[in-house]
């Protein structure tokens, strides 16, 4: 059932997606393709924030704070996993890879390789930063609208 909780810890894990998506391609070559990244992590963000953080809002703020954080590590589990994969077959449709089991392994590097572009102060710290405001706001709205 949608609630405004839900709504609006959506709202600010999508933002919170595209705003790390655009820090992380200021620190990526001039060179890069990214296609719809930023898009794609918002939309990440956006369901992050519906299904982890909104549905568990109204236990307390630390308990929201606590959530707010489980839903940025949802948030960059299920980004990281989604771009490895969006890779990967783009590899394999250039027949980079000899089989199966070898592409699935490369989900694997490539999330690991990609997640090194995260390991900065600056998306670190918006992370983090993004974690605490969504959380609380979060528990605002489970208090205020009902």
């Amino acid at each position: 059932m949608p609630t405004a909780a839900k709504l609006i810890a959506a709202l600010f894990l999508a933002a919170l997606g595209f705003a790390v998506s655009e820090l992380i391609k200021t620190q990526m070559p001039a060179s890069t393709g990214f296609g719809r990244f930023s898009l794609v992590n918002a939309g990440i963000g956006f369901a992050c924030g519906w299904v982890v953080v909104g549905t568990r809002a109204g236990r307390g703020f630390a308990a929201g704070i606590s959530n707010g954080f489980t839903g940025v590590a949802a948030l960059v589990f299920w980004g990281l996993f989604v771009q490895s994969a969006n890779e990967m077959v783009i590899r394999s449709m250039k027949n980079r890879y000899d089989g199966a089991v070898e592409a699935f392994a490369a989900v694997f590097e490539l999330f690991v390789r990609l997640g090194e572009n995260l390991v900065n102060v600056p998306v670190i710290s918006s992370l983090i930063l993004g974690a605490v405001v969504t959380g609380l706001v979060s528990e605002f709205a489970a208090r205020h609208w009902r």
